[in-house]
């Protein structure tokens, strides 16, 4: 179940506030300009899914977020716990960084926990399968796919180059609840 944990950027020792009501975590992310929506991750994947599979699958998904915001290119990224290069993945992305773009996210297996760190606050949003994310360009954030990474999602680019992190240098990150 989707989750939303709100910490103050200077105390990783106690929240101030959570939720697992989707309708409470779309309030409290639209505060702060992240749109989150409960969508259908509803057709059926092979067992490891090709990204050429999951893009076929939800395409009308995509052509409805195109026509929406103009994004230019799309991907999948999709990684599980027999992955030799997970460590270093989970390594990559629990760096804080932005990006000159809004960083899209559908999720359509699995989990991963978004990190949000602005206005004096990290927003952890646990994602799970059916989880549309929108964080704003230049949003500082991080994700944690977990120590046994289990998801695929679909990712969306106003840049045709696709993922290029900006990476900020700032260790908040360690300070922070990871995913189990």
């Amino acid at each position: 179940m989707s989750a939303l944990t709100i910490f103050n950027d200077n105390d990783a020792s106690q929240s101030v506030w959570d939720s697992r009501d989707a309708e409470a975590i779309q309030t409290a992310l639209a505060a702060i300009g992240v749109r989150f929506e409960r969508w259908q991750a509803d057709r059926t994947l092979s067992v490891s899914p090709s990204a050429e599979e999951v893009l076929a699958a939800y395409q009308h998904e995509i052509d409805k977020l195109v026509a929406e915001k103009g994004y230019q290119s799309w991907d999948v990224i999709s990684l599980r716990a027999d992955n030799p290069q997970k460590e270093a993945l989970r390594t990559k992305f629990l760096s804080e960084h932005t990006h000159s773009e809004d960083e899209v996210r559908f999720f359509v297996e699995g989990a991963g926990l978004f990190c949000l760190h602005l206005n004096g606050k990290i927003y952890q949003i646990l994602c799970e399968k059916n989880d549309l994310l929108s964080v704003p360009a230049g949003t500082a954030h991080w994700f944690d796919m977990g120590a046994e990474p289990h998801f695929t999602a679909i990712r969306l680019f106003d840049n045709p180059d696709g993922w290029v992190a900006h990476f900020t240098g700032d260790a908040i990150a360690d300070a922070y609840p990871k995913l189990a």
